[in-house]
């Protein structure tokens, strides 16, 4: 069973974010990228490049991200791993357990979403664009990581219902929450971290 802390609602794509409760919840980025350009022709689309990932130096974990699959094919997305490692000598637990691995998260300009990878959603095949917006559970998640152990992810890469583009080029800022502690201790220490996005 996963514990919870706070509240909050959200609805990826198709106008508007409605957040309710505090700081912690599925927040957007805050930096904007280039939504234009368009698919070029024949498979695969732009391919993904990650350009940086910063954040977290005053917390006991640190991220990384790997690209698992560069271009989308007519069967999948673009596929990232988002890894977050405990560098301290104490287990840590970390929330919100979805939004530190980028599930959910949009990049600044809200033309890019990533979403759990083991998921289906209205998107349109080898175009990956939603088609519709995905509700998010209202829930604060936390998990534990081991001293000098790992937590794993992979996310896919979607464009957000209404861009033009399938999976418009450009650069791209997505930005996360992630705080320390149990679902009740409100008082732990938080930061961001950040990731840096190519899409060519």
């Amino acid at each position: 069973m996963t514990p919870t802390r706070r509240r909050c609602l959200r609805r990826i794509g198709g106008g508007s974010a409605l957040l309710v409760g505090g700081a912690g919840c599925l927040g957007r980025g805050s930096s904007g990228g280039d939504a234009g350009g368009t698919r070029p022709s024949g498979t695969g689309g732009p391919g993904v490049t990650v350009v940086s990932v910063d954040g977290t130096d005053d917390l006991p974990v640190v991220p990384s991200v790997e690209v698992v699959r560069e271009a989308a094919t007519e069967e999948s997305p673009p596929r990232l791993r988002t890894v977050l490692e405990n560098t301290g000598d104490e287990r840590v637990t970390v929330g919100e357990g979805r939004a530190v691995h980028l599930e959910y998260v949009s990049d600044g300009s809200d033309a890019l979403v990533f979403l759990p990878s083991d998921g289906e959603y209205p998107a349109e095949p080898g175009c990956w664009r939603l088609t519709d917006g995905v509700a998010v559970t209202a829930e604060y998640r936390t998990f534990e990581i081991d001293a000098g152990a790992s937590s794993g992810r992979s996310v896919d890469l979607y464009a957000t219902p209404g861009e033009d583009a399938c999976l418009p080029v450009g650069e791209y800022r997505f930005e996360t929450p992630v705080s320390i502690g149990g679902p009740d201790s409100e008082g732990g220490p938080s930061g961001q971290w950040g990731l840096t996005l190519l899409l060519e």
